[in-house]
């Protein structure tokens, strides 16, 4: 039977978006404007408040979360980050398949407590290139608990603005993501393949 793996209040909000990734995994990336960065973190919150108050089923707002991470999340720089060290020894379709199961698993792990936003805000506040990527600086609000930042990292190294990471309070998704995932590895004896394998019945 599946596990559930049950988020933090905090984590939650990070899977909405599914931002992973570590910044200096690759070099930098061009000159990705604040503007840029910041139209895709406002047009990422208009289709996550899209899908939260659709009245679908839970199944068809993971589904189209999943869909979401694929078009908005560098996937193949968040699989090498999260993944860790052992990425520089698997091979292109390890790296590929884990890609795949890992944003199988954030879309269940996050998708599963969307009703938990229904009414919450994501106000923009403004953002800050750092050279690497663009940072943009928001206030999240839900109803029933105090206001907190979220801040959004942004590159396009792959060609086009896509998230790569994003701290809830100063807490990084990628490092809150690695550790879990490196609990999996250990639990496996360090096999690629079989937490592949655990990430598919995940979440």
């Amino acid at each position: 039977m599946p596990t559930h793996v049950r988020p933090t209040r905090r984590s939650v909000l990070a899977g909405l978006t599914a931002l992973a990734a570590a910044p200096l995994l690759l070099g930098p990336a061009r000159a990705l404007t604040s503007a840029e960065a910041t139209g895709l973190v406002q047009q990422v919150a208009t289709e996550i408040t899209r899908i939260i108050n659709s009245g679908q089923s839970e199944s068809a707002m993971i589904r189209d979360f999943d869909r979401l991470m694929g078009r908005y999340a560098d996937m193949p720089t968040i699989a090498q980050s999260v993944l860790g060290p052992p990425a520089r020894s698997a091979s292109a379709a390890q790296l590929s398949a884990f890609s795949e199961a890992f944003r199988g698993y954030m879309a269940r792990k996050y998708g599963r407590r969307f009703r938990e936003f229904i009414g919450g805000t994501v106000t923009v506040q403004g953002a800050q290139d750092t050279g690497r990527y663009v940072e943009v600086i928001s206030v999240v609000t839900k109803r029933g608990e105090a206001p907190f930042e979220v801040r959004f990292r942004v590159w396009d190294r792959s060609g086009r603005p896509l998230f790569i990471d994003m701290l809830i309070e100063g807490i990084s998704l990628v490092i809150s993501e690695r550790s879990e995932v490196g609990s999996i590895l250990d639990r496996n004896g360090g096999s690629i393949d079989a937490t592949i394998q655990a990430l598919r019945s995940l979440g």
